[in-house]
């Protein structure tokens, strides 16, 4: 990675592999219909353009080394900008230009190491850049650099980001990235670098990556405070990988984050209470899983809303476990199956006996209570059950505890958890 710095940096790789749990009462591993986020050309940063004001000094000082360097051929799109400074300077200006095509806004890294455009630059295109830097004594430098980007890549990754522009979510609602493949083990620390994400207000948070590179989630060390603004950037359009393929474009959304609304479910007295802004509004009865086909115990999120469904479990190894049930007001929980959903059928021991294959089981009235009052994100913490949610089975980012998630990330996370990464 590039920097502005007079000495290097390495950093250390620390990842979690995750397997994924599998029955639930629904339609096992059936993801919902996913379009991959938005394309939206926001800025993550409060500012964009240049890293400081225009206008610098004339310079007096020594020319600047940077990187890229000058007649530099072939670089990736996701190129970023960094000198060698002089003892004590720090910058002052960037600008990037493009042959023909005018400036390129950006942004200096919350660390200063390095300047980041503010979309992935064009590919076969020739750029300038210019860096200025000063001392605390009125000292100027200036290093300029002429470089020409890559073809466009004939081996791309998919990805996609579970967040959408102008959309309200649960206070749990995690930042989800997903790779197709999934991110090699030696590049997950590089590309966690490309992964911006600001808050406001500000909250600290860490990325936790999960199922072999394929996922991976960020969030607080609490649930996000209600009303915060989430505003992400995926930037890995156009960066190589050791696989030989390279990030497809950058994704970006900003969101919001709504009321607290928050469900748990205790197997002991079979009961789910309901939390609405810390206040308790209901108490429902419920039916979890049968010992042969308990539900997860751990905390969950609702990831998918379907107001009329079909379960179709005819591909369930266990012939006890087939069946063809159309389900109302279905909230999904897990990729394997579990939902909180109406069960008629059970009424009649819902708060007394398990009798589900693993979802949360309610009457017809509270499930539609429950749907009306509910959104993408909210929490749901089911505890006493016979078995533990398995890590990357639905959004489990909330399972863990925060020391144990920040062992996830594949870069050192600060005390508290990391800044704006822009």
């Amino acid at each position: 990675m590039a920097r502005f710095t007079r000495a290097g940096a390495v950093v250390g790789a620390l990842t979690l592999a995750a397997s994924l749990a599998l029955t639930g009462c629904g339609d096992e591993q059936k993801k919902p219909e996913f379009v991959g986020g938005t394309s939206s050309e926001a800025s993550v940063g409060a500012e964009s353009g240049s890293a400081a004001p225009s206008a610098p000094a004339t310079p007096s000082g020594p020319a600047l080394t940077l990187s890229p360097a000058d007649g530099a051929k072939n670089r990736p799109a996701s190129t970023e900008i960094s000198a060698k400074l002089p003892d004590g300077a720090k910058v002052s200006a960037v600008t990037l230009t493009a042959d023909g095509g005018g400036a390129v806004e950006g942004k200096l890294r919350a660390d200063g190491s390095s300047w980041v455009p503010s979309t992935p630059l064009k590919y076969g295109t020739r750029y300038t850049a210019t860096v200025t830097a000063s001392t605390p004594d009125g000292t100027s430098s200036q290093g300029t650099s002429s470089f020409t980007t890559m073809a466009k890549p004939k081996s791309t990754i998919g990805s996609g980001l579970y967040l959408f522009d102008d959309k309200s979510y649960g206070v749990a609602m995690p930042v989800v990235t997903e790779f197709h493949p999934g991110i090699p083990k030696k590049d997950r620390a590089a590309v966690q670098k490309r992964m911006f994400v600001k808050t406001d207000p500000p909250q600290p948070g860490a990325w936790h990556w999960v199922s072999n590179g394929t996922q991976a989630y960020y969030r607080a060390p609490e649930y996000w405070k209600p009303g915060t603004t989430i505003t992400v950037r995926i930037a890995l359009g156009g960066m190589p990988l050791s696989n030989g393929k390279y990030g497809d474009i950058d994704r970006k959304a900003t969101a919001k984050i709504g009321r607290s609304f928050e469900m748990k479910v205790d197997n002991a007295n079979k009961k789910m209470a309901v939390y609405e802004n810390g206040a308790l509004i209901r108490t429902i009865p419920v039916s979890l899983g049968k010992k042969s086909t308990p539900s997860s115990s751990g905390t969950m999120v609702v990831m998918e809303k379907k107001e009329a469904t079909v379960f179709d479990t005819r591909d369930d190894p266990d012939p006890a476990n087939r069946y063809v049930t159309d389900i109302q007001f279905a909230q999904r929980l897990t990729w394997g199956g579990e939902y909180i959903h109406a069960a008629p059928w059970s009424e009649h021991v819902q708060g007394r006996q398990n009798v589900s294959h693993g979802c949360v089981n309610v009457s017809m009235v509270n499930a539609k209570w429950l749907f009306d009052k509910t959104r993408i994100g909210d929490p749901i913490t089911i505890k006493g059950t016979e078995r533990r949610i398995a890590a990357g089975n639905g959004w489990t980012a909330w399972s863990l505890s925060w020391s144990e998630f920040i062992k996830g990330s594949a870069l050192p996370v600060p005390k508290g958890g990391s800044g704006p990464a822009l």
